[in-house]
């Protein structure tokens, strides 16, 4: 228990990464999302799907990046996963963490949300616990997101709040694109190494 196992398929000769966008309802996480699907050639990429309730949506897709390069001669492709932020969605959050192999933290930089970044990574604990996973075994990396607000935190201020795992932690603009990419490498760097 408490591995993450991706799927390895010998037919395709793929290995299938699961990577899941987890923080605050309207944080980016869509943004971050939309915007990679925005960028990868659309002959590498599935349809992006939407499951959307009242107030939030689920966005989801996969592709084949083709700069992460293969791992034994298998090519990688990535699903990517947007967990619902409203509270009241948690079980489809919970649902959505199964067979997760690493986990981008969308922190939302606006002051006002820092509590609700807080409350977010707990329930994040919560869920993965609920697998039998811990943060320690996950790769993980934090998106301090909406860093062109003019009511965004000190880095230094959400690296102490948010960052207690100390884990890579990077600054975006996802409406921009900024920071989008990095982030999503670096998760995916982790995930990598741990299948080599």
């Amino acid at each position: 228990m408490g591995m993450t196992m991706s799927i390895i398929n010998l037919q395709t000769k793929e290995i299938n990464i699961k990577v899941v966008y987890y923080g605050t309802g309207l944080g980016g996480k869509t943004t971050n999302l939309k915007y990679i699907y925005s960028q990868v050639s659309p002959i590498s990429r599935g349809d992006l799907i939407s499951l959307a309730t009242e107030t939030e949506r689920t966005l989801f897709f996969d592709f084949m990046p083709l700069n992460l390069g293969k791992v034994r001669d298998f090519s990688v492709r990535l699903s990517l996963y947007t967990v619902p932020g409203q509270v009241e969605y948690n079980a489809s959050r919970k649902l959505i963490l199964n067979g997760v192999d690493g986990i981008i933290f969308v922190a939302d930089s606006d002051v006002m949300k820092e509590q609700e970044n807080i409350e977010s990574q707990e329930n994040m604990l919560e869920n993965l616990a609920a697998y039998g996973l811990t943060i320690d075994k996950m790769p993980l990396v934090l998106q301090y997101n909406k860093r062109d607000l003019s009511t965004a935190m000190a880095i230094e201020r959400m690296e102490k709040k948010c960052n207690v795992f100390e884990v890579p932690s990077f600054e975006a603009v996802a409406s921009q694109g900024s920071g989008v990419f990095s982030t999503l490498k670096a998760v995916c760097r982790q995930v990598l190494n741990r299948l080599q």
